[in-house]
């Protein structure tokens, strides 16, 4: 089944606050293998001018998973997530996400293309701290393999 190409410029409800939590931010730099000290000794990032921990720059994609699970669980859209390969992820940052930060996310669908019988469809996740200002925006590509 082909993706719904009417998703494009839909959005979907935010998502519930997020609270960035140190271990959080230390567990995602290991995973990753970061070795920034700023991700690790709160003492370093505070002397670098952060109020907490920074996380590592693709940190963003575990506050946006919640996003895009909105997106994979409609069943208008018409995307069968056993036949997804993720394509593309950009970050275009106002600021580093740091522990205790309280971020809220929202997905807007912005291109569906057809490819054959496969789709892209593309993202964006405009998440934002506990004030309303924007922290991070984040692009995914997801390409939707079809019937072969």
């Amino acid at each position: 089944m082909p993706v719904n190409p009417e998703l494009v410029g839909r959005s979907f409800p935010p998502t519930p606050p997020y609270l960035v939590g140190r271990e959080k931010v230390r567990e995602f730099a290991a995973a990753v293998l970061a070795t920034d000290p700023l991700s690790f000794d709160v003492a370093a990032a505070q002397a670098a001018g952060h109020a907490d921990l920074v996380a590592p720059p693709t940190f963003p994609v575990v506050v946006q998973q919640r996003t895009l699970d909105q997106l994979l669980a409609d069943p208008e859209a018409g995307i069968d997530f056993s036949r997804v390969v993720h394509g593309d992820q950009r970050f275009t940052f106002s600021r580093p996400v740091v522990a205790g930060d309280e971020l809220t996310a929202t997905l807007t669908v912005t291109a569906v293309k057809s490819l054959g019988a496969h789709s892209m469809v593309t993202a964006e996740t405009v998440i934002v701290d506990a004030t309303g200002e924007h922290v991070v925006t984040t692009v995914s590509t997801l390409v939707v393999r079809g019937d072969e």
